[in-house]
């Protein structure tokens, strides 16, 4: 039983697909999933999911007297930056700065387009103010109060209801900001994001574009929120609602920004393939998430990796995020032919229309693709389709639209292999991500194994393992939900910034123990407002360090403070994470420093010596280079306490001293340009210690797995499902002279994959 005698859910609102894991009060774990987008069978995926696992019919109120928590991430942050339908907010800034913003670093983010098209601002007017702080503090324009009354009042006899206040120096000095914030509030305005709030580091752009962000997605966010909160009673003595932040921590409904929800979906599969894979013995893998609209991939070699400074659809944010590369290939990527190559995506067509095979009358996708080429089965896909969600896949459909296609291209091609070659295409397209977040960056992925997870990802893990030489493949028995069972693994969480803009020395590091102490006591605080204990709470500080006359920074993770108070500080210190879950941290980091110590301590200067060494290795791992004559500057400090994740115990089991049973049914699959006889194996029918080759199909309640021949599937003593290579990869053959439309395809993508790896060199 749980604690509460309670239900639990953990929920990831995708795009395509919205995935529920429900703990039963018994403690048994179980899954769903939903279409997103329903509209004729309900409102709310997330809270149909809790309905259905409650037993509550659609329209009826939800019992939350049965409920313990609710912990979810979802995309409608990211899909209203994407689609650009947030909130029309006023940009308040310094006089003379109106343009800094749209100017920004005058950065190409497309070193080769020839046309170079800017993206468009999200705020929608902007104000200057009369009024100047130096860097130093002094004083050098009064506050006009006037003038910002003024533009503020303008604004809002518009209809303009969210501000964002981006002033000069106000980093160090937000005076000015709070005075011009109250003034907001007086008015009426119900969103308000002061930029020293927002992002409280140097960088007037950096600052600025994470205030707008923030004003700009807090208020569709926050009617989500508040809708969700309603149905839940989650006020009062309602369940635990709590959502993930792009950071991989948990955060109360209350406390959830637009800042920091971009990445609430993929933060959460990142934290369960890290968590799972570490049960498993793993400790260097590639996270690949593939959805129904997208795919993101992520680098874990024992600590997570964050990006301090993120660009998401043309904006730019200052804000602690899971470094996660998505790319436009998941199962709803529409398939093209363009009359001489084959294209896949970026398009989608999400889950309505869908793919056409979920009889909505949607275009041809990757999904449909699987379909016709055997490896997709409508007979093990959920019934769910149709007016009454109660009808198979439409492979008839996909059949008669993929003849059409094969005689569009006129070249002899079989529909089969029409489909086959729109698969490889994706399948190139997904591998390049992950040369991004590895090869690019300095990393062997040949080292590593491939944790694939999400509902497509089962699919296409062999192939794109045997694209970038990978020999293993991990996948847990939730691997098809792992998104949403990472939400119950992840901690609770609280980060704070601080600028400092000192010399990396000794003093420094002395005033860095003090100030972080203070941030940590208010992490910790916030924290135990939401019911964290003071026990299972533990702090990372992390120092921005970059060399002088760069702006450059590598977050460098002071490792161990000591756990009592340190002088000047209130409070336990800073110490490792709870047991059961890894420390975050930034890169796959060389040794750490020793402990910063007390103030007074001598072991203060070897410290510094220590933080330059790491700060070192960790440049020329990234850039190739080091200056070892350059002074390191201590931008900015980072203070990070979390605590309270979820308790989930997976026990070794006993192994079968049995071979594995024989396949359930045998099916056959095309796959690179040839046809396979193929065993389809129910996953419940196969148990610790089984092993079986492929080529083959395993069928999970969330996800199907293509095992690709020359692979092997064996069971774990945790149940979790480990593929590796058995059989050496066929040669590669000579592509010839004739202008294939797949090999077009394959050759342009991995050309731009270069070149775009050579461009991240040169600069």
């Amino acid at each position: 039983m749980t604690a509460e005698g309670k239900w639990h859910f953990w929920i990831d609102r995708g795009g395509t697909f919205t995935d529920v894991v429900a703990r039963a009060p018994s403690g048994e774990i179980s899954a769903a999933k939903l279409l997103s987008e329903n509209p004729e069978n309900y409102d709310d995926a997330a809270l149909q999911g809790i309905r259905d696992f409650l037993g509550v019919g659609a329209g009826d109120p939800i019992p939350s007297e049965r409920i313990a928590s609710v912990k979810m991430g979802t995309t409608i942050a990211t899909n209203a930056l994407l689609e650009r339908q947030g909130e029309r907010l006023l940009l308040l800034t310094t006089k003379g700065f109106r343009d800094a913003l749209k100017i920004g670093y005058q950065a190409r983010p497309d070193i080769f387009a020839r046309n170079i098209i800017k993206p468009e601002m999200l705020y929608t007017r902007v104000a200057e103010v009369p009024e100047r702080v130096r860097a130093d503090g002094t004083l050098e324009t009064p506050l006009d109060e006037d003038a910002a009354r003024a533009a503020l009042k303008a604004a809002y006899d518009e209809g303009i209801r969210a501000v964002a206040i981006v002033f000069m120096h106000s980093y160090a000095t937000p005076e000015h900001e709070v005075r011009v914030a109250q003034i907001a509030r007086d008015i009426g305005y119900s969103q308000i994001s002061p930029s020293h709030q927002a992002s409280p580091l140097i960088k007037l752009v950096g600052r600025g574009d994470t205030a707008v962000v923030d004003a700009y997605l807090s208020p569709i966010l926050r009617r989500y929120v508040d809708k969700v909160a309603g149905e839940l009673g989650s006020s009062g003595d309602g369940p635990k609602l709590m959502f993930m932040a792009s950071s991989g921590g948990l955060t109360s409904a209350a406390l959830f920004q637009g800042k920091d929800a971009i990445l609430s979906g993929p933060a959460g599969g990142v934290v369960g393939a890290v968590e799972t894979a570490g049960i498993a013995g793993l400790t260097k893998i590639i996270g690949f998430d593939m959805g129904g609209t997208s795919t993101d991939v992520s680098h874990y070699a024992g600590a997570y990796e964050r990006s301090f400074e993120t660009e998401v659809a043309g904006v730019r944010m200052r804000a602690p995020m899971m470094r996660i590369h998505t790319v436009a290939a998941g199962g709803g990527s529409i398939l093209h032919f363009d009359g001489s190559r084959f294209r896949v995506g970026p398009d989608s067509a999400g889950a309505n229309p869908g793919p056409r095979c979920y009889r909505r009358g949607g275009p041809l996708t990757v999904t449909d693709a699987n379909v016709m080429v055997g490896k997709l089965s409508a007979e093990f896909f959920p019934a769910i389709f149709g007016p009454k969600q109660d009808q198979p896949l439409d492979a008839g459909a996909v059949k008669r639209a993929f003849d059409d296609l094969a005689n569009d291209i006129g070249d002899d091609r079989t529909p089969e292999d029409a489909a086959d070659g729109f698969l490889r295409i994706a399948v190139e397209n997904m591998a390049n991500a992950i040369k991004k977040i590895s090869i690019q960056r300095g990393y062997d992925v040949t080292e590593y194994a491939l944790a694939s997870f999400g509902g497509a990802g089962g699919q296409h893990a062999c192939l794109i393992a045997d694209v970038l030489g990978m020999e293993t493949i991990h996948m847990h028995p939730l691997s098809g939900v792992l998104s949403a069972y990472g939400m119950g693994l992840a901690n609770i969480s609280a980060t704070r910034q601080r600028a400092i803009e000192k010399a990396l020395e000794p003093a420094a590091l002395e005033n860095v123990t003090k100030i972080s102490a203070k941030l940590a006591a208010k992490n910790r605080r916030e924290l135990a407002a939401q019911d964290v204990a003071a026990s299972d709470m533990q702090t990372h500080v992390y120092l921005h360090l970059r060399y002088r006359g760069t702006d450059t920074t590598l977050p460098v993770r002071l490792d161990e403070f000591k756990n009592s108070p340190p002088p000047g500080g209130e409070g336990p210190g800073v110490g490792g994470q709870p047991a059961g879950h890894s420390s975050p941290s930034t890169v796959s980091p060389p040794p750490q420093p020793s402990p910063v110590k007390g103030e007074g301590d001598e072991s203060a200067a070897s410290s510094a010596e220590q933080l330059r060494e790491t700060f070192e290795a960790m440049h020329k791992q990234r850039f190739g280079f080091t200056d070892p004559d350059r002074a390191l500057i201590i931008e900015a400090i980072e203070v990070e306490t979390g605590g309270g994740g979820a308790d989930v115990q997976e026990p070794e089991l006993a192994l079968s001293k049995t071979r594995a049973p024989g396949p359930h049914t045998i099916t056959r699959f095309y796959s690179n340009r040839a046809w396979h006889e193929a065993g389809v194996y129910l996953r419940r029918q196969l148990a610790p210690g089984h092993e079986i080759s492929g080529p083959a199909i395993v069928i999970e309640d969330n996800q199907t797995i293509v095992v690709e021949p020359g692979w092997g599937v064996r069971v774990t003593v945790h149940d979790h499902l480990l593929l590796t290579r058995i059989a050496p990869r066929p040669k590669q053959l000579a592509v010839g002279t004739h202008a294939d439309p797949v090999m077009l395809e394959v050759f342009n993508n991995l050309f731009m994959s270069i070149a775009e790896q050579m461009g991240v060199a040169l600069q």
